[in-house]
């Protein structure tokens, strides 16, 4: 992206000022306006700059969604749902101003459908305090997108993670969501069924909307058993290309693996001095199988055989939990260890997904793009679904070297298009990816421009995301 694209809007002052007096008398201290807390509500981390909302709202429930959303329709000022602020790509800014919805109070698991294994919570509910809870049923919710992210904000952005390659999405993990629309409606999509052919799939239209045709208050998600035996195990590679090539194979040989995360050498070195890892630093990949003792066992064997075929090292495996733990542990603090190949930089975190065949294409060339370039940009990446992330590193005030790093990103996401890929696995559009959706999609972004128009005519939920209206 360029900085350009978190462009201001309109604001409709006489509007936003009505609305946040009405608001604050109504919502008392759960209404608050202090720079602070309205800063802490907009972008706050990497790249976007961060753009304030006028008030933040705390709702406790679905009647203050409500009552915020129609009193905005009402006065055609912007409404922003926030869950934890863990978005990448601006989603939680306000351009032209408006209302914060918090729904980090509606934090509540509603009933929990053991037999039917899935549940239903609120949007505050966060992924690690629902498998808290989860913990005495032997079951569990498998999404993993690192951050301990809300649920609610996790179907908006349409999240996935470390375990997508085993269990999917946010997008096949949500069978139904109840939703405020732009006029205060309160709608269910589905029934908690596992399938249904009734009608239009409004589910899956509201999960990656990324608030901008609705607000989800409610959602009914799918569960999983415990898996009797997990293993997980690293294995180094002389080069990026061998470990692409491994995780091909190890897909279409129909490996059951559970994560399958690729490091290249820079992103290892920084793990390694900070996770203090006792490995070598080269391209490694990071895999977990979940299953019975004896598959968990056959699978990790039969992996290692592949990796062997393609150059790859002894493959380290456990089942020890607190040995993978520790390795898990490294992985997801990723990005702190990046942050300390260059102290005091800023960071821009991108991501593009490729057809899995075109992976390891994909991977060498930006890695050779970045050497080219003279950029820090270690590379990590969900192998597994070719999902592949890029941490930037920058000197903020240094423009020369701002325009050198936004035209690496365009290349990067022109590249993963132009191989059949998308310029966002997981992180979503927002504001940070406007510019390449058409370029991706071409027509359907009109179409998608009609259903926006349609649904929110007055263009109130979280304006300035994913689409130019």
């Amino acid at each position: 992206m360029a900085l350009a694209d978190a462009e201001a809007l309109l604001r409709n002052e006489n509007g936003i000022a009505t609305v946040v007096s009405i608001l604050k008398k109504r919502f008392g201290d759960n209404a608050q306006t202090g720079k602070s807390i309205r800063e802490q509500h907009a972008h706050t981390t990497s790249y976007v700059p961060n753009q304030a909302p006028d008030l933040v709202v705390f709702a406790e429930s679905v009647e203050d969604v409500q009552e915020v959303v129609r009193l905005c329709g009402e006065w055609q000022v912007p409404v922003i749902a926030f869950g934890t602020g863990t978005s990448l790509e601006g989603h939680v800014n306000a351009p032209a101003g408006g209302i914060s919805i918090d729904l980090s109070r509606m934090n509540r698991i509603l009933k929990v459908y053991s037999e039917d294994l899935n549940v239903v919570v609120e949007p505050g509910v966060t992924r690690k305090e629902l498998n808290e809870y989860l913990r005495d049923t032997g079951l569990f919710f498998p999404i993993d997108p690192g951050a301990n992210a809300s649920l609610g904000g996790m179907a908006a952005t349409r999240a996935s993670g470390t375990n997508a390659v085993r269990y999917g999405t946010m997008r096949e993990n949500v069978l139904a969501v109840k939703a405020v629309m732009p006029d205060g409606r309160l709608i269910t999509t589905s029934k908690r069924v596992k399938k249904t052919s009734a009608g239009y799939d409004l589910t899956r239209l509201l999960i990656g909307s990324e608030g901008t045709l609705g607000i989800i208050v409610e959602l009914t998600l799918k569960l999983y058993g415990i898996p009797q035996a997990i293993s997980g195990g690293i294995c180094a590679f002389p080069d990026l290309e061998s470990a692409c090539n491994t995780v091909i194979e190890t897909i279409q040989m129909g490996i059951p693996v559970a994560r399958i995360e690729l490091v290249n050498q820079l992103e290892m070195q920084a793990m390694i001095a900070y996770s203090k890892l006792d490995y070598e630093p080269a391209p490694y990949l990071f895999l977990e199988f979940h299953g019975s003792e004896t598959g968990v066992a056959e699978q990790a064997e039969l992996f290692g055989e592949i990796a062997a075929a393609n150059g790859g090292g002894a493959f380290k495996w456990t089942a020890n939990v607190e040995e993978r733990e520790k390795l898990w542990s490294a992985r997801h603090n990723s990005y702190f260890a990046c942050m300390t190949l260059a102290p005091g930089k800023q960071s821009l975190s991108t991501d593009v997904c490729v057809p899995i065949s075109r992976l390891a294409e994909c991977i060498v060339e930006t890695e050779t793009d970045i050497e080219s370039s003279g950029l820090i940009a270690p590379i990590v990446g969900h192998a597994g679904d070719g999902n592949f992330h890029v941490l930037v590193l920058f000197d903020e005030k240094n423009p020369e070297e701002i325009q050198k790093v936004e035209a690496f990103v365009e290349r990067l996401n022109l590249r993963a298009i132009a191989m059949d890929g998308t310029c966002t696995g997981e992180h979503g559009i927002g504001q940070g990816k406007i510019k390449f959706l058409r370029a991706e999609l071409g027509g359907a972004v009109d179409v998608m421009e009609t259903i926006k128009r349609a649904i929110d005519p007055g263009n109130i939920m979280n304006p300035g995301k994913i689409l130019r209206l």
